[in-house]
């Protein structure tokens, strides 16, 4: 079991930025291993759009968001960020934060089915 909780949305202009954090709590939290952040704009289906294999920090973005985007965490808190620069429009979304028991060495997960744990997300707006 494990409860999640994001903030630091809010409304931005185009080309602003946003740093989104999550914080993770709950007697099983040591056994989420990979971390990750999702998206649902309005009438479209939940996207992956970072995630990172808490192992050996690797992360791993989808193409839409690879050079503005940057998933980290904290070493010592049980936190996970998301520091988004350069927003666009289409950006535009519910981001939720997600847990996940799988991922290590040879896997990654980015997949939303494989992931057991969700926060109730915030809300990003980038505007024109």
């Amino acid at each position: 079991q494990v409860q999640l909780d994001e903030s630091g949305g809010g409304l931005v202009q185009t080309g602003g930025s946003l740093r989104l954090s999550c914080a993770a709590s709950g007697f099983l939290v040591n056994t989420y291993v990979t971390m990750g952040w999702f998206r649902q704009a309005p009438a479209k289906e939940r996207e992956f759009v970072a995630v990172l294999v808490l192992s050996d920090d690797r992360p791993y973005y989808t193409k839409a968001v690879l050079g503005r985007f940057t998933i980290d965490k904290d070493n010592v808190q049980n936190m996970v960020y998301l520091q988004m620069n350069s927003l666009k429009p289409e950006d535009t979304a519910v981001y939720y934060c997600a847990a996940s028991t799988s991922g290590g060495l040879f896997y990654t997960p980015r997949e939303e089915k494989e992931f057991d744990s969700w926060g109730q997300g915030t809300q990003v707006t980038v505007s024109s």
